[in-house]
């Protein structure tokens, strides 16, 4: 840890590892030792969702000697092998959240993929044909997994992985017409109820790098491809958040601080 004082965090979505990815990967995590404590991937790890991809990736974050941390994307579930892709990757050490939890250093963590929906007044509603009706349920089901994880921490501090989208400020810079494709507002609502330190996500490629949610909790779109172009001398974020002493830990459910203030600082090392 870089101190008693701070945890920090590398935060990165959208690898979309693939066949010629050996070698290509690696790189970007072989000095994480010495810049973070824990490594968030936020989805879309793979390409076409194929074992063999897993297979590389698996090798590729072999030089990561701290804690990783996933969710999955969309590009996970292309080849309907799934359970084989988490199962390799698993197996490799990454700890991979879907309604789950994982604690490390006093922060908890809670992660779903997330699903679309739209944003706001422009969110799809369960209504009309049973088709719309289960794309929405879909939405609201990945809420309720987010739900659910956030209400079993226990920690000082906590901390959200998502792929999709829990807002529409991040997603902005992407055509409008593919919002809804994107993410949902849905998501947004139990991390209003359950205030979090940070939430990451990826899956908008050409969004933009951070926003908050209607109550002031900082959201941050980590796409590889965003991050290229933010941060291309080391292409992913890392994030200093305070150690919250368990004494002082507000009770969950509480509000943000008044002045809405982010609870998480980037490092700038």
């Amino acid at each position: 840890m870089a101190g008693t004082e701070t945890v920090r965090l590398a935060a990165l979505a959208d690898l979309h590892c693939n066949r010629n990815s050996q070698g290509l990967i690696g790189p970007i995590f072989a000095r994480l030792a010495d810049s973070a404590d824990v490594l968030l991937l936020a989805g879309d790890l793979v390409d076409y969702g194929l074992p063999e991809e897993a297979r590389i990736l698996a090798k590729e974050l072999a030089v990561v000697k701290i804690p990783i941390v996933a969710v999955l994307g969309n590009h996970e579930y292309e080849s309907g092998r799934v359970t084989e892709v988490v199962q390799i990757l698993c197996d490799a050490g990454v700890v991979m959240l879907d309604g789950d939890t994982f604690e490390t250093h006093g922060v908890g963590f809670a992660g779903v993929k997330g699903f679309g929906g739209g944003f706001g007044r422009a969110a799809l509603q369960p209504w009309g044909e049973e088709t719309i009706k289960r794309f929405v349920h879909e939405a609201v089901d990945e809420s309720l997994k987010l739900e659910s994880g956030l209400a079993k921490l226990r920690t000082p501090q906590r901390v959200a992985l998502l792929h999709y989208a829990p807002i529409q400020t991040t997603v902005e810079g992407e055509p409008p017409e593919i919002f809804p494709f994107l993410g949902s507002s849905r998501l947004e609502e139990p991390l209003n109820r359950y205030p979090v330190a940070a939430v990451f996500h990826g899956h908008a490629h050409h969004g933009t790098p951070e926003g908050r949610t209607s109550s002031g909790i900082p959201v941050y779109n980590v796409a590889l491809p965003l991050m290229r172009r933010t941060f291309p001398e080391r292409l992913f974020r890392v994030f200093e958040l305070p150690v919250v002493p368990t004494e002082t830990t507000e009770p969950l459910g509480a509000p943000p601080p008044a002045n809405g203030a982010a609870t998480i600082a980037e490092a700038r090392a």
